[in-house]
């Protein structure tokens, strides 16, 4: 999939950022896993890399630690050959001790910055702030004043908070200090906890990203699988309520996964959804699903089954 010059699909500002976003931003969490530099599997990550990068939507999200740094030492190989109007964004990350403080992060952003060739990034989040304490974080010399530095010398130009604990974003988002939030699990068919935060991000003019539409992935796989939801086991009454909401969804001629995937395009809330892909061919597949015609009375016969029992409990 060579876009060439073609433009980013369905643009639109991410909040206050001044970052133009797809209505789907590519994840890659597992990019690249397990490979060595040089290797066959290395170079059928590469391939992934430059087809998300030459694709059509303009944002493909990495982090400092996904698949052990090896998630953007493959984008960095696959950059020079990025399209017009696409870019990597990526996030801090806390080391191997747990250690998540200003010079940290300024190590983070250096290593990232490293494996994917640049010398800055448009976007950059603090990335599960789980080892230190919101106080610790905000503190002088903590994670929050190395992510101001990095924006203010123009090294990020925004910068986000991304978690998933709502409680725990919610102190971020109130702070005012960050552009963007990312959060994830909270916001899908079965679970609409994150509304609320959502609303406040987007009432201080925040952009809003919204991961794993599928649920990490029961509402890709169907009730069948017995799918895990936000990492945790499903359990029966959660399976029943979407083998329930499958069979809605095929009245009206819609798979689960395409109707999980539009009920976040669909939101005015969301700026952009992050996918993780795990293959060219579910790249591929991703824009068709994308561009399905749903029909609008799917979401009143969805809501007809009352609240999921979501797993979350935050």
């Amino acid at each position: 999939m060579n876009a060439g010059s073609t433009p980013p699909v369905d643009l639109r500002p991410l909040g206050g950022t001044g970052i133009d976003v797809s209505p789907i931003t590519v994840g890659t969490s597992f990019l690249g896993a397990g490979t060595e530099p040089g290797s066959a599997g290395e170079e059928r990550a590469v391939a992934l890399a430059t087809a998300m990068l030459q694709g059509p939507y303009a944002l493909v999200d990495t982090s400092n630690n996904y698949a052990a740094g090896r998630s953007e030492a493959v984008l960095g190989r696959a950059l020079p050959a990025a399209a017009p109007g696409r870019f990597v964004v990526t996030k801090t990350d806390r080391d191997a001790t747990g250690r998540f403080d200003r010079d940290r992060v300024r190590r983070s952003f250096d290593e990232s910055c490293e494996r994917l060739g640049v010398d800055r990034v448009p976007l950059l989040h603090l990335h599960d702030p789980f080892s230190i304490t919101f106080e610790e974080a905000m503190a002088p010399g903590g994670a929050v004043q190395g992510m101001l530095e990095l924006r203010d010398e123009g090294l990020a130009g925004a910068i986000g908070i991304a978690a998933g604990p709502l409680e725990m974003v919610r102190r971020y988002v109130e702070t005012g200090c960050f552009d963007a939030m990312l959060t994830h699990n909270r916001f899908t068919l079965v679970d609409r906890s994150a509304v609320p935060l959502i609303e406040t991000a987007r009432e201080r003019g925040m952009g809003v990203f919204n991961a794993a539409p599928f649920g990490g992935g029961l509402l890709a796989r169907g009730a069948a699988s017995g799918g895990t939801y936000a990492y945790l086991p499903s359990p029966p009454e959660l399976l029943d309520w979407v083998a329930r909401a499958e069979q809605v969804c095929a009245r009206h001629g819609v798979d689960l996964r395409t109707a999980a995937l539009h009920f976040s395009l669909r939101s005015p809330l969301i700026d952009s959804t992050v996918v993780g892909v795990g293959s060219i061919e579910h790249f591929a597949a991703l824009e068709v699903m994308r561009t399905v015609r749903v029909p609008e009375e799917l979401w009143a016969d969805l809501d007809g089954l009352g609240p999921a029992p979501s797993t979350t409990t935050d």
